[in-house]
């Protein structure tokens, strides 16, 4: 107890001191320009269990910050994840007599930082409070900042600043501002402002990679995400199928881990890193270049590659991701020692199946995917197989009584080849036309192939 009441005092003492940092009047001020624009933001919840199939619903709120006039609001990212999708979202904006609640829909998520946005539908045109980001603001090692958020329902949810100083400053794979200490649950999505009173970023947690977080992944430390990383989707909202501004990312094919120094030792190699070409996708610009499994990659359109350690790995994909599309790129690398260079024409990067279209049957109770690149390699199918993967059985649906699972691939649905979602969806609508007493489905379970019997029972016309 004693320890726990310390780390208390110690908290508290650091909030102080970086409050008392700032020029006197400074977080009046902010407060003042800052508070009318943070929201309370009311949802379901639907959770998928990838086993099961099973849906949960549940509700839940949090923080929104509105950042443009007409109510676009930016929330923190874990609100949708894999599995997770929000549902009935509603907007309080203001407080006390003047609260008032809008509905809201859910844009596409950036897929490059853990935020997401929300656009707010009010009945009529108007204008809401907001704040706007400081561009091109960098941040010191030991600089005071202030952090505003909510501060729960026990206090009514009443607007609330807490001061940090920023306690670690990293590079790579791009840079990121580390608070010294953690912020409450409540602040997780709300602005962050430095001594001079200008909006610079926003506080936040990455995603881990079991919640889908990929490239730039820092998770478990909470964080200042910059506003030169998301203002781009502020000054071009995401819709809700796709974002308006998204350059492509460029695209080798290879799955790929460092040169570490006992791979090097092994292979009678300088100790200098590099990346080492463990698998490639069929057909990818890697294979079609002439590059094999085992080439250690040294040199990637002109810039060195020295990745000794699992993290390193990131940087190389972030140079490929940010070479372009259509571009050429020299690469240099060694083959049992020797070194070679070749070169390679960067193609956009395969629909991912986080983000593959879905179509959800009513009748027999499947939702189905396309099949992705990555789930092709992740399960070992080759470009041979066609069909859609079950992402979802509608529990006690009739696909659920004839014990289908999220994973089968479905290749025919009552005698019908199924290809893609669009073959799948007109193969549901013929047998709901023909409504036949049985409905055979083949399908591809691991290694195995077989039939699903689906035994509808059809209501009375």
């Amino acid at each position: 107890m004693l320890q726990t009441a310390t780390c208390i005092a110690i908290a508290l003492t650091q909030t102080i001191s970086a409050l008392g940092a700032m020029p006197t009047g400074t977080v009046e001020r902010a407060h003042e320009r800052v508070a009318p624009a943070l929201c309370v933001v009311n949802y379901g919840l639907e959770r998928t269990n990838p086993a099961t199939g099973q849906v949960d619903r549940s509700s839940g709120s949090t923080l929104g910050l509105i950042v443009s006039p007409d109510g676009l609001v930016m929330v923190r990212g874990h609100m949708q994840i894999e599995n997770l999708q929000p549902f009935n979202v509603r907007v309080v904006v203001g407080q006390g007599d003047e609260e008032q609640d809008y509905p809201a829909k859910v844009l596409r998520k950036p897929d490059n930082v853990n935020v997401l946005f929300l656009k707010i539908e009010p009945p009529t045109p108007r204008t809401f409070p907001h704040v706007t980001f400081a561009r091109g603001v960098s941040l010191g090692l030991g600089e005071p900042v202030m952090a505003f958020g909510l501060l729960g329902d026990t206090f009514d949810n009443a607007r609330g600043v807490q001061g940090r100083f920023i306690g670690s400053i990293l590079d790579s794979p791009r840079r990121y501002y580390g608070l010294d200490t953690p912020v409450p649950n409540g602040f997780i999505g709300g602005p962050c402002l430095d001594a001079n009173g200008r909006v610079v970023g926003v506080v936040g947690y990455d995603l881990t990679r079991e919640q889908g977080g990929d490239l730039y992944a820092r998770a478990g430390y909470p964080l200042v995400y910059q506003s030169d990383l998301f203002t781009r989707y502020i000054d071009n909202p995401p819709s809700e199928t796709e974002l308006t501004e998204s350059a492509e990312d460029a695209w080798l094919g290879v799955f790929t881990q460092p040169l570490t120094d006992d791979l090097a030792r092994y292979w009678n190699l300088p100790a200098e890193g590099g990346i080492v070409i463990s698998t490639m996708v069929d057909g990818s610009p890697a294979e079609s270049s002439g590059l094999q499994r085992g080439d250690i990659v040294t040199r990637f359109n002109g810039v060195a590659v020295r990745a000794r350690q699992d993290r390193d790995v990131l940087d190389f994909t972030k140079l490929v991701r940010e070479t372009g599309v259509g571009n050429e790129a020299e690469v240099h690398f060694l083959r049992d020692g020797e070194p070679m260079t070749l070169t390679v024409t960067l193609v956009p990067r395969p629909t991912a199946a986080a983000d593959a279209l879905e179509f959800e049957d009513d009748i027999f109770g499947l939702t189905v995917r396309d099949l992705t690149t990555d789930v092709r390699i992740m399960l070992n199918i080759g470009p041979d197989v066609e069909g859609v993967i079950v992402r979802r059985v509608k529990s006690g649906s009739w696909a659920d009584l004839a014990q289908m699972r999220p994973g089968a691939i479905v290749l025919e649905f009552g005698g019908i080849p199924v290809t893609n979602i669009e073959d799948f969806e007109a193969a549901v609508e013929r047998m709901a036309a023909e409504r036949p007493a049985e409905v055979a489905v083949f399908c591809r379970v691991g290694q195995r192939t077989g039939f699903f019997r689906l035994q509808p029972r059809w209501p009375a016309e």
